[in-house]
């Protein structure tokens, strides 16, 4: 009972939703930070930092000089670090940075078909002729944002059920047909 009594003690229930609410906010932070450092968006990712360790430097040091006082400041602490590596990872996935590069494998009938219906829609796609296992083949290769991938995946699909689908995260574009808004962001 002891125990119990010294976690709560000398600590208010705003002060532990404020540390656990500014740990989810920083995490995320360092999150997106790492993600568009990695796909190439420095600039964005610096300004990010500059705020994320400002905010780090405030509530650690509030969590670390009162550690003995308030034991349970450092649960909160580490549980709005838990809660915001998931809200970071969900915050990513749904701004979803960066350039994808969709291949899809299907029958040669059906290849110009889907070319033609994606060109339609303003999506670049290039198609090379391949020879499978069994019969020849035509891989549409498209370059696209993260944000639109699983639409025009949902495109190739409707349109070709048994299409193989891969997409992989592009980090280095350069030359063919991009929108010139990328180099402006980066």
């Amino acid at each position: 009972m002891d125990f119990l009594k010294s976690l709560v003690e000398n600590v208010t229930i705003w002060e532990l939703l404020l540390i656990f609410f500014s740990r989810i906010i920083e995490v995320s932070m360092g999150t997106l930070r790492i993600i568009l450092i990695g796909k190439g968006y420095r600039k964005q990712g610096v300004i990010i930092s500059f705020f994320e360790v400002t905010l780090w430097v405030f509530v650690a040091s509030r969590v670390i000089t009162s550690l003995h006082e308030a034991p349970l400041k450092a649960i909160i602490y580490s549980l709005g670090f838990a809660t915001g590596v998931y809200v970071g990872s969900k915050l990513e996935h749904r701004l979803a940075f960066g350039k994808v590069l969709i291949q899809a494998i299907t029958p040669v009938e059906s290849g110009g078909t889907i070319a033609d219906v994606l060109r339609a829609q303003g999506i670049a796609v290039t198609l090379v002729d391949a020879h499978g296992k069994d019969s020849d083949r035509t891989v549409l290769m498209i370059y696209s944002n993260r944000k639109g991938k699983d639409e025009i995946i949902d495109q190739i699909q409707k349109l070709e059920a048994h299409a193989m689908v891969v997409s992989n995260d592009v980090t280095t574009l350069q030359g063919g047909y991009i929108s010139s808004w990328r180099k402006f962001v980066k």
